[in-house]
């Protein structure tokens, strides 16, 4: 079992940067496929970066790419997402996700129902 529980998320303007957290327990985080999602009202959940196979891959959503940031500190056993450039339309809350499965179907790596293991959700709000 991991236990995962995010922090980091905000209030800022449009252009601001943000340091998404998410710590685990139950678990080393580094056996696992790690990733980001997000939500915003009205809207389904949105996988927006992970890293998936046993070579460490980063993979981002288009939407994202080159603003965003994933990593973990294995000696922390916390992974984070880096928010830079903010826009209104990345307003959501942002969920961390954990499975104890590594892949090379990159089909799967940003498929919510890949993931066993959730935070609870981190507001990010963006104002233009």
């Amino acid at each position: 079992q991991v236990q995962l529980v995010e922090s980091g998320g905000g209030l800022v303007q449009s252009g601001g940067s943000l340091r998404l957290s998410c710590a685990a327990s139950g678990s080393n985080l580094d056996l696992y496929a790690i990733a980001w999602f997000r939500q915003a009202p009205g809207k389904e959940r949105e996988g927006v970066s992970c890293i998936a196979d046993s070579e460490g891959t980063a993979y981002y959503t288009d939407s994202v790419k080159g603003r965003f940031t994933i990593s973990r500190d294995m000696g922390k056993n916390t992974m984070y997402l880096h928010v830079n450039d903010l826009k209104p339309g990345d307003t959501a809350v942002y969920y961390c996700a954990a499975t104890g499965t590594l892949t090379t179907n990159q089909a799967l790596w940003l498929a919510a129902n890949w993931y066993t293991y959730w935070g609870q959700g981190t507001q990010v709000t963006v104002s233009s």
